[in-house]
């Protein structure tokens, strides 16, 4: 099994021991934009059975048409060769049917590049406190809709989830839907609308790969496990 996971700048050396676990039949394809040029994207997607789509710096704003590029709890950098490169990795994965996992900055990404936009700092819209602090995650509940894939995924409505983000969905794609909230009412999860016609596909705000308790949170294990089933299904 080959999982392609696009490389982040930030603790991108939790990702691949999460998503391999003890199964050395799986093996993880670097995607980065670096060694990647847009044209190579397309052989090298197909040559995985899944991707995943990782953390990291903020998205651009001009991706979602927003001339403001300065803007509380950020830093002024961004990455627009890393931020095309992946929503061309996201189009050609849903080209091949393959299943993809989206984290964090994925999330937010895949909310772009489906023509959504993103609340630029939640702090400064009202919302709590998401960040990462003094290299600490933020913690706190969900709630999970019924009637969605997350929730048959983790058989339950509630959850305790980590948080290391300033920047969340505000317009959501017409081709998604949110199927997960935090107590302040941030969007935690979304899915595609319409199941039937497009591949296996879970975007999560938090970090799964990460959490303190990882190995016993079905927000964490569950989701993995799920993620790897809906290769091998694709795959048989």
């Amino acid at each position: 099994m080959k999982i392609g996971l696009t490389f982040s700048e930030t603790r991108y050396e939790n990702y691949p021991k999460w998503i391999k676990g003890d199964n050395e039949e799986i093996e993880i394809v670097e995607l980065h934009w670096e060694k990647h040029d847009l044209d190579e994207v397309w052989d090298a997607v197909e040559d995985c059975d899944g991707i995943v789509l990782s953390g990291g710096v903020d998205i651009h704003p001009s991706f979602y048409e927003n001339t403001r590029l300065s803007f509380p709890n950020g830093d002024g950098k961004f990455n627009e060769a890393r931020d095309e490169f992946e929503m061309h990795v996201f189009e050609t994965a849903m080209n091949f049917g393959h299943p993809v996992l989206a984290i964090c900055r994925g999330l937010q990404l895949v909310n772009v590049a489906l023509g959504g936009s993103l609340i630029q700092d939640l702090e400064e819209a009202g919302k709590k406190n998401h960040r990462r602090i003094n290299d600490v995650d933020d913690e706190h509940t969900i709630a999970i809709e019924d009637h969605s894939l997350l929730k048959e995924i983790i058989g339950s409505n509630t959850g305790t989830i980590n948080g290391a983000h300033h920047q969340a969905i505000d317009k959501l794609s017409d081709e998604l839907i949110a199927t997960a909230f935090s107590p302040d009412g941030v969007i935690e999860s979304v899915e595609f609308k319409n199941k039937q016609d497009e591949p296996w596909m879970l975007a999560v705000q938090w970090h799964p790969e990460r959490m303190k308790d990882k190995d016993v949170n079905p927000l964490s294990n569950t989701i993995r496990t799920k993620f790897l089933e809906a290769i091998q299904n694709k795959s048989n």
